[in-house]
């Protein structure tokens, strides 16, 4: 895949030469994996195959460039990656809200009427959603809707309230976080994007 022209590698020349660029990624069958990045050329090749696919609304997708900058400047410090992280939540919150919005009722909503990301996220989860169809988890393994559903103490809602609230412990990286957001919005707009031919994060 060509990369996105938002990304720009000369922002990167020069830096990052005591080693490579390690995080946790979900791999091929192992959801637990680890990525290492010894150039930065590779490092934009791989935030740039995690690109909303065209349909998107431009609303959306403008978000989630915006978070995958983060990612790719986190080349120059790691930590912008937690921002990413906080970004790429706040754009599958965008996004749901547009989706399924209407579908929340009174109970769930704040007193201007904004609906509550739980609400959002348990719509999603009933709206014929299983492991199989998100790219990331057929590919690696684990369950995105046991992370929907609640099931676990690091579930969606529970990660998004923890970083917009300033959990003083959390520190390291999501495994995949970028990739899931993606195939999840990628899965609310269903119908409105052409079909993934190949696109996965490369793992």
């Amino acid at each position: 895949m060509d990369n996105e022209a938002f990304l720009d590698l000369s922002l990167l020349d020069g830096a990052r030469k005591d080693g490579p660029l390690v995080l946790p990624w979900p791999m091929l069958g192992c959801p637990g994996g680890f990525r290492a990045f010894s150039t930065a050329a590779e490092w934009l090749d791989f935030v740039s195959s995690l690109s909303l696919r065209p349909g998107i609304p431009e609303i959306v997708a403008a978000k989630f460039r915006r978070a995958q900058k983060l990612y790719f400047l986190a080349w120059l410090d790691f930590d912008l990656i937690k921002a990413g992280e906080l970004v790429a939540l706040t754009t599958f919150e965008l996004a749901l809200k547009d989706r399924y919005g209407n579908k929340v009722g009174d109970k769930d909503r704040y007193k201007d009427g904004t609906p509550k990301f739980p609400a959002l996220v348990e719509c999603m989860a009933h709206d014929g959603l299983t492991d199989d169809k998100i790219p990331l988890v057929r590919r690696c393994g684990s369950s995105v809707t046991a992370l929907l559903n609640g099931d676990r103490e690091r579930g969606l809602v529970a990660l998004r309230n923890k970083q917009a609230h300033g959990d003083p412990f959390d520190g390291f990286p999501c495994a995949g976080l970028l990739e899931l957001v993606r195939d999840l919005i990628e899965y609310a707009y269903r119908g409105m994007v052409p079909a993934a031919v190949g696109k996965t994060g490369q793992g």
